[in-house]
């Protein structure tokens, strides 16, 4: 990785859009600080400390503190990321944004411009919510048509703003410009977490005691990094033999190719399905200020991961097996609508190829459906054992962080695939210059 980043350097073409990519970042810290105008800073914060769930920390964390602060940027780029999901969603239920997919470049760019449009309406119902729900409850100074307005515009200026900014990485910067965006908010949160735990384990204590609390988180951290990277970096080739046919007057075809099935095929989906799914009922009942007690207030506290893996109160980890339950069966989900190995096994057959061993048609689709199967098992359980694991050490040792597993998996897959474009981008530029040469 930092050989890349040191020959990258060295290319002018490529420095500019690094330091375009860090100019940008920059914006974007600098944005997270400025306030909403007529919002009391320091409402969210007293607000947080009376919540006992974690829906808004994990909302907060993917901001950058954004929220938290209710800066401009305070929405970020969570409404994009809902519209994409919603638009790829979308794209299977509804056939002319299935067509719109298959035109190609065209076809993409239309999908984006709608998302945009969805994008915008989604920050405007949200910073809506914000302005008017908790601006009665003292997010605004002084509760009014005006500051309403005023916040609901900049709220929603923001998220659009980092929108564009993600957009212009992808063009003139590194790429992956919404990617890069929500890590860096999330990587920003890294030192204030890695505070804590230095104050909670090692502050205080004896040399022997603070180094082998330091090692050992030290070694976890790394354990998951090393798993993500294993999860991101894991592959299945289903090899491919086209058979050779005559065109005009030469013979093509005969060559070999394969199919790259990913272990983890879904990437970090189906952790942010699962976890805003579990916390629903938490966040409606927190609005409504009910469930507190009783036989609801029992059910909301299993499915809360602050209670997980508490040795004192393991009744409520029943959540965590819930809550693991959901994550493979959104990796299932997610995978079906965006793999189809029916269509795979179709075009595969029009062009005359084949899976050795494996008759064309639909034995194909169900051979890459059955060994797409165990894949996806294997990528679930990968990631559930990511995400788990600090809510293991949370209820046990009680090692609150924002900076989890679904945090990790962002950063690492962002990292390595920022790192995969710049080197596509140092081997283009060889290209061009071989040819030119």
């Amino acid at each position: 990785m930092f050989t890349t980043l040191k020959n990258a350097f060295k290319i002018k073409e490529l420095r500019k859009k690094i330091f375009f990519t860090f100019a940008m970042l920059v914006v974007i810290r600098l944005g997270s600080q400025l306030p909403v105008p007529g919002v009391d800073r320091t409402y969210f914060a007293r607000w947080f400390e009376q919540q006992t769930g974690d829906v808004f920390n994990f909302f907060n964390a993917f901001t950058g503190g954004s929220f938290e602060r209710t800066s401009v940027l305070a929405l970020n780029i969570t409404p994009y990321i809902t519209s994409s999901i919603i638009m790829q969603l979308l794209t299977i239920a509804i056939p002319k944004l299935e067509e719109m997919q298959r035109e190609g470049e065209d076809g993409r760019k239309k999908i984006a411009s709608i998302t945009r449009y969805v994008t915008v309406a989604l920050a405007l119902i949200e910073s809506a919510a914000m302005a008017i729900g908790f601006g009665r409850q003292g997010l605004l100074q002084t509760y009014n048509v005006f500051n309403v307005i005023t916040a609901i515009a900049a709220l929603t200026a923001g998220s659009a703003f980092l929108m564009w900014i993600g957009e212009r990485i992808t063009e003139n910067g590194v790429g992956n410009g919404i990617s890069v965006v929500l890590t860096i908010n999330i990587i920003s949160r890294v030192p204030e977490d890695i505070s804590a735990l230095f104050e909670q384990f090692v502050l205080g204590r004896s040399i022997a005691k603070a180094v082998v609390a330091a090692l050992i988180i030290l070694a976890i951290i790394v354990a998951m990094v090393v798993l993500v990277i294993i999860l991101n970096a894991g592959v299945r080739k289903i090899p491919v033999q086209y058979a050779k046919k005559v065109q005009g007057r030469r013979m093509v075809g005969g060559q070999t190719t394969s199919i790259p099935l990913k272990v983890n095929t879904s990437g970090v989906i189906p952790v942010i399905f699962a976890s805003s799914l579990m916390q629903l009922p938490v966040l409606v009942c927190s609005f409504l200020n009910v469930g507190g007690t009783g036989f609801w207030g029992e059910v909301l506290k299993g499915l809360n991961s602050s209670y997980w893996c508490d040795p004192k109160q393991p009744v409520y980890s029943i959540g965590l097996v819930v809550y693991i339950l959901l994550v493979i069966a959104f990796a299932y989900f997610y995978t079906s609508i965006t793999f189809n190995p029916l269509e795979i096994a179709d075009n595969m057959k029009k062009q005359g190829g084949f899976i050795p061993g494996i008759r064309p048609g639909k034995p194909t689709s169900d051979y890459l459906t059955k060994i797409l199967n165990y894949i996806i098992f294997i990528g679930a359980v990968g990631l559930t054992i990511v995400c788990v694991i600090p809510y293991f050490f949370n209820g046990v040792f009680h090692a609150s962080v924002s900076f989890g597993g679904t945090s990790l998996i962002i950063i690492v897959s962002v990292v390595l695939e920022t790192i995969k474009q710049i080197e596509s981008q140092m081997l283009v530029r060889n290209y061009k210059g071989f040819l030119n040469d």
